[in-house]
């Protein structure tokens, strides 16, 4: 797991207290692609996760929460996010 992937996985643990949380860095696949950094890390990421704080709103809510935790990543470079949740 890269550096950016565990601090990600880490803040998503604190603030959505998730029961399933997955986080990979999937930027390798992505080289040549827009947003893209060279270095085959940090760019381009998939989240899998479940969270008690997802019951009953619907899939624009729970990918709004996962946002705005990642908002600080967002702001430093990640440029792509896939959410799926479980």
């Amino acid at each position: 797991m890269s550096t950016i992937a565990r601090q990600m996985h880490e803040v998503l643990a604190n603030r959505l207290e998730p029961i399933a949380l997955e986080v990979l860095d999937e930027s390798a696949a992505h080289a040549g692609h827009a947003g893209a950094n060279g270095t085959g890390f940090g760019t381009h990421f998939r989240v899998r996760i479940s969270s008690p704080l997802f019951t009953g709103k619907p899939r624009v809510a729970q990918h709004r929460l996962v946002y705005d935790a990642l908002q600080e990543f967002m702001d430093r470079g990640v440029h792509a996010l896939a959410i799926e949740v479980l």
